[in-house]
């Protein structure tokens, strides 16, 4: 089992990675101080209580007082709906400020949790124990949100957890779909802060196929690694932790336009990465073709286009209210180099002819 420490300005807490380290977890409770008894809520969805809940139950219930609230799979449920269905669980279990949440499942339900925890009696602990290779990223930094049918996350609020447990085994359920939209971030992590990463993906990781073993909690490790040194560098967004938005600006005005779970998050980002590239090369007169960006997405199976159905207009005015953004003026994150991003304001008119232009682009190489 590996240790990392997570340290921002307000805390530091650990992040605990092995294979079938759920074991470990009345220990870890143990030495986080979590005394005999004190009531624990399991936050999870439907296909995790079907798979995992009752082990995680009897994990625990020797020494804690456990209950358990089940929502619905997918983004959508991270909604005012669930979100009051979660406080409503809390309170109807006695939960009090000496409790803990288990955020037991992939981003939908650490998000939802976490920002759960961070309300309830304005805040109780919470431990993220994300089973999703796209947890990797949504699970260590803080950050935790609903959705609004205007924007994605656009309420919520930065709480960090007690700790992170990461048990890889979970992850061998996880559908093809949803390993790749978890690594779509682990991309997005070599590009913007590690070129050894990024050539070390190119030449080992060949296909989805490959995302196993250790070739897999070393991609775990080295995306948190580069997660934990921007956190730790910017916890509330205020610099450069909005680096780790590349490829979200347009992959969140995708997600909502298309309609929450109507595509994966990790696919919208995959898009939103490219056209990112895309417009890092009309704005620092650079060139990225050696890479050959959308030949690499398609061999995992990413979408290398915006979907035909959305308008370029719409999904303007979607990018306009992504959080990034100052008095209406798109911020986009861009890439200057492998390795090295920076934000950089777009016009309307620059960025609909840069969409158009992307559009038709990647229609004609398909």
């Amino acid at each position: 089992m590996e240790r990392i420490w997570i340290e921002t300005k307000t805390k530091q807490y650990p992040l605990f990675l092995g294979e079938g380290i759920i074991e470990a977890l009345p220990d870890i409770l143990r030495q986080l101080s979590f005394s005999k008894g004190t009531k624990v809520l399991i936050i999870t969805d439907q296909t995790l209580e079907r798979l995992y809940l009752s082990k995680l139950r009897a994990l625990l219930e020797d020494d804690y007082d456990v209950h358990a609230h089940v929502i619905p799979g997918g983004e959508e449920a991270k909604s005012f709906e669930q979100y009051y269905a979660c406080q409503t669980a809390a309170l109807q279990c006695g939960l009090d400020r000496q409790s803990l949440i288990l955020a037991f499942g992939g981003g939908v339900v650490g998000d939802l949790a976490g920002f759960v925890a961070a309300t309830y009696m304005r805040g109780i602990r919470y431990i993220q124990i994300p089973t999703t290779l796209l947890a990797h990223d949504s699970a260590v930094g803080g950050k935790v949100a609903i959705n609004h049918p205007l924007g994605k996350n656009m309420i919520g609020a930065f709480y960090q957890p007690e700790a992170v447990v990461y048990d890889i085994a979970f992850l061998r359920s996880l559908p093809e779909k949803e390993l790749r939209s978890g690594f779509a971030e682990v991309i997005k992590h070599a590009l913007i802060r590690d070129r050894g990463f990024y050539e070390w993906l190119r030449r080992e990781i060949r296909e989805l196929g490959d995302l196993k073993g250790e070739r897999l909690q070393y991609c775990i490790k080295k995306g948190i690694e580069v997660k934990a040194s921007v956190v730790r560098e910017d916890e509330k967004e205020a610099g450069v932790r909005a680096h780790l938005n590349f490829g979200h600006t347009l992959g969140h005005a995708i997600e909502n336009e298309l309609g929450y779970g109507a595509i994966t998050h990790g696919d919208a980002v995959a898009i939103g990465m490219l056209f990112a590239i895309f417009v890092s090369e009309r704005v620092y007169g650079v060139s990225f073709d050696d890479h050959r960006f959308s030949s690499w997405f398609r061999t995992y199976g990413f979408p290398v286009s915006i979907p035909q159905q959305l308008q370029i207009n719409h999904l303007l005015a979607k990018m306009k209210g992504d959080k990034k953004a100052r008095a209406g003026t798109v911020r986009m994150v861009l890439l200057k180099d492998i390795g090295a991003v920076e934000v950089t304001s777009l016009d309307d008119e620059t960025l609909l002819a840069l969409l158009g232009e992307f559009s038709r682009r990647e229609e004609g190489e398909k």
